[in-house]
């Protein structure tokens, strides 16, 4: 482990003390959440051990690399510790709107599945995800991302349980499913994360997502009664309201004059500005509420066509709505960084209390990064090329994973407690092997 004198004396930028400070409030946040001492330790170390540069991220390796002699504290803690999942997301939402916080923020939504093997895993079936691009079996899950302009965190998360688990009382029983959780589609599953967050007192003025969530009017109304702007990607065939009656909005964008288009800029990407053209049409008909538009986005290169329906209490400018939709991008970016850099979804769980337990302690360990990287960059500003009076560009999440574990942690790693893990892992491996034999065996004639 390196010491802060360490870190001084190699002539590197970093203060491991304000991370180290950092980590340890967030500990003491979530701390009153768990009765006893146990468990609380055994949640620092679900939140630690995903910071590690483990080539995979379950029980089985944050045990092993943390010194237990087996992932059972940590099992027992996914699985039937006494302690509520949703109070550990309002202190992660806590945690992020204290560093993050902005009364224009965006709050962005959308799914993501992880693939996962047989039929027992709550809420896997066969159905699309954008993470392999086609039909696998899958389990799928909404997110809220809180986007501001200091930085951006996932702060909700809700498990998408399909009709063929909700028909089936006998299959959810066994997922440990609580009673009364009946089917909701993925937009209904972001209404609620979204009522939940403006009920908290979120500071936020938009939310943003993509066509899934833009092409449902009750999601649309919702947002309206609560008067959050949006900016939500519709399809192109999206019928918008207008005087002559609803048209879709590939025919609308048809009739743009040329010197209607705009080039705005989404916002600099690690190659760049993201430069498009852009034109809007404003949406009339009795009953809308506040200012609504058809915003239309054109590829500069290809020409290509994307489509949005927005939604403000005040008028507000184009580049504001051109800003908005430009924020989607960070829910993926979050889910990319969550994904490889803590193991979100590398989780080993089959039950409701255990993957909501696992995502909420992911997506904790992946706050604390990025709450760190937006720290660097408001006190490293980069300047218009993205880099520092130093040549460097400001610390990034994956920067600063790789040196807080160098700075914080300390290993286990002596050869005795490896092979001590070796016999356990081919004990264990060996008696579902047999298991599964025995299991074939019975079923042949």
């Amino acid at each position: 482990m390196w010491t802060d004198d360490d870190v001084v004396a190699a002539g590197h930028g970093v203060v491991p003390a304000r991370w180290r400070a950092m980590f340890e409030g967030l500990m003491s946040r979530i701390g009153g959440r768990f009765a006893r001492v146990e468990p609380r330790l055994r949640a620092r170390q679900l939140v630690l051990g995903p910071l590690a540069d483990l080539p995979r991220k379950n029980c089985w390796t944050i045990a092993e690399h943390t010194g237990d002699t087996s992932p059972d504290g940590l099992q027992h803690l996914l699985g039937r510790a006494e302690w509520d999942a949703d109070l550990v997301r309002d202190d992660l939402r806590a945690f992020v709107l204290e560093y993050l916080t902005d009364d224009q923020a965006v709050l962005v939504m959308d799914e993501t599945g992880d693939l996962k093997k047989g039929t027992h895993t709550v809420g896997v079936q066969r159905q699309y995800t954008g993470t392999a691009g086609r039909i696998e079996n899958a389990q799928v899950a909404v997110y809220l991302t809180y986007t501001s302009r200091h930085g951006h965190a996932a702060i909700d998360r809700a498990l998408y349980l399909p009709k063929s688990w909700t028909i089936d009382p006998e299959r959810c029983r066994q997922a440990a499913v609580p009673d009364g959780v009946d089917f909701a589609t993925k937009p209904q599953l972001a209404r609620q994360m979204i009522e939940r967050a403006l009920d908290a007192g979120v500071p936020a003025a938009w939310a943003a997502g993509d066509e899934v969530y833009g092409d449902n009017p009750h999601l649309r109304a919702a947002l309206e009664r609560r008067q959050l702007g949006y900016v939500l990607a519709v399809s192109s065939t999206h019928r918008v309201p207008t005087p002559a009656g609803p048209q879709c909005a590939d025919h609308l964008a048809k009739k743009i004059p040329k010197r209607a288009w705009q080039k705005l800029s989404t916002g600099r990407g690690t190659k760049g500005h993201r430069w498009y053209d852009w034109a809007q049409i404003v949406v009339t008909a009795p009953g809308l509420a506040g200012h609504q538009h058809l915003l239309v986005r054109r590829n500069c290169r290809t020409g290509e066509l994307a489509y949005y329906r927005c939604y403000s209490p005040r008028p507000v400018p184009l580049s504001t709505l051109v800003t908005v939709a430009g924020s989607r991008w960070t829910i993926e970016e979050t889910f990319q960084s969550s994904k490889t850099l803590v193991g979100l979804d590398e989780h080993q769980v089959r039950r409701w209390d255990s993957w909501h337990r696992w995502v909420t302690l992911a997506l904790l360990a992946h706050a604390f990064l990025a709450v760190a990287a937006a720290l660097e960059r408001r006190d490293h500003a980069p300047a218009d090329d993205g880099t520092s009076p130093e040549g460097l560009i400001p610390l990034t999440c994956n920067e600063i994973q790789r040196l807080f574990i160098a700075v914080i942690a300390q290993t286990t790693g002596d050869l005795a407690h490896r092979l001590r893990w070796s016999t356990w892992r081919r004990r264990h491996q060996a008696r579902a092997q047999r298991s599964h034999y025995r299991r074939q065996a019975a079923l042949q004639p």
